[in-house]
């Protein structure tokens, strides 16, 4: 059986929770249907153990899954870690060559256009505005032109990314994500941990 390991050489993402030991994204099984707050926090630790594993797609999918819960503006988990769009950035931005992280834009172009209940527009869009930022960060990546042609689908704006975060998220989510895709790369984030 493999054993799995946090690398010393993989600084930790300054906006997830603490990985005390290795998870792997089995460990979200114990949640069962629940989505909540405890669900939420449990994907951000185990995308932060997975992150240490130098695994960042596999990281994203469980970033990907936190923003999947139902939340609202007063859960404490969501005061101590916030929306993780800056996650979603710091992530795809300190990947080392070597890691895998596969097409990001394409993937959040498919998550965001493949998109089905429960919160469906909540999280469609929050899937576009991921896809902003993997633009940002991978602008050589190519989008998944069949999709946007045969699908006609019409890749959104900023502008209308933030008007959908402020109609469908919640009540500061379109601040959050603005912060991420504005400042995304702050000069202290590179190798070392970001002071905040």
């Amino acid at each position: 059986m493999a054993e799995y390991l946090h690398l010393d050489s993989q600084p930790a993402c300054p906006f997830l929770p603490t990985a005390e030991h290795p998870l792997r994204a089995t460990e979200m099984r114990k949640f069962g249907k629940e989505r909540g707050p405890e669900f939420y926090l449990g994907a951000l630790q185990v995308a932060q153990s997975l992150w240490l594993q130098a695994l960042p797609a596999q990281a994203l999918l469980q970033i990907n899954r936190a923003f999947g819960s139902d939340l609202s503006d007063e859960d404490r988990e969501l005061k101590e870690f916030e929306l993780p769009y800056r996650a979603v950035a710091w992530v795809m931005a300190h990947r080392t060559e070597d890691q895998f992280i596969g097409n990001p834009r394409r993937h959040f172009q498919h998550l965001a256009t493949r998109m089905v209940e429960p919160r469906k527009n909540q999280r469609r869009w929050r899937a576009w505005a991921c896809w902003y930022l993997a633009c940002e960060i991978f602008p050589d990546y190519p989008a998944d032109e069949v999709q946007l042609v045969e699908e006609k689908v019409k890749e959104p704006t900023r502008e209308e990314i933030i008007a959908q975060l402020t109609r469908y998220g919640l009540s500061n989510e379109a601040r959050v994500w603005e912060r991420a895709a504005t400042h995304p790369f702050p000069e202290d984030w590179k190798g070392d941990r970001c002071k905040q």
